[in-house]
C-alpha cells in the first residue's frame, strides 16, 4: 500500500502531460484543418511555373505541327508565302 501511495503521485504528473498534450492536439486541430484547406485551395508557385510549362510546351508541339504541315504544303506549292501561323509565344492563352 505504501508503494501506491509514492508510485502515485509520480503517476499523474506523468499522466497530466499526456492529457495535456490531447488537450492541445484539440484545441490546435481546427487551426490545422483551416491551414490545410488553404493549402489546397491556393496554388504555389511550383505548381503555377509546373503548370506554365506544360502549357508551353503543349502551344510549342502544336506550333511546330502546324508549321510541318505549311512546310509540307509550300514544298507542294512554292508561292505559299511565309509562314503566318500560329505562334505559341504570341498565344494570350497560353500566359
Amino acid at each position: 500500500m505504501r508503494n501506491v501511495l509514492i508510485l502515485l503521485p509520480i503517476a499523474a504528473l506523468g499522466l497530466s502531460g499526456c492529457i495535456a498534450k490531447t488537450a492541445f492536439d484539440v484545441v490546435t486541430l481546427p487551426v490545422k484543418a483551416v491551414g490545410q484547406a488553404a493549402d489546397w485551395a491556393t496554388t504555389s508557385q511550383d505548381e503555377a511555373d509546373r503548370n506554365y510549362g506544360r502549357r508551353m510546351r503543349k502551344a510549342e508541339a502544336r506550333e511546330g505541327k502546324e508549321r510541318r504541315e505549311w512546310e509540307k504544303r509550300c514544298r507542294r506549292d512554292p508561292d505559299c508565302g511565309p509562314y503566318d501561323g500560329y505562334v505559341a509565344a504570341h498565344d494570350r492563352k497560353v500566359r
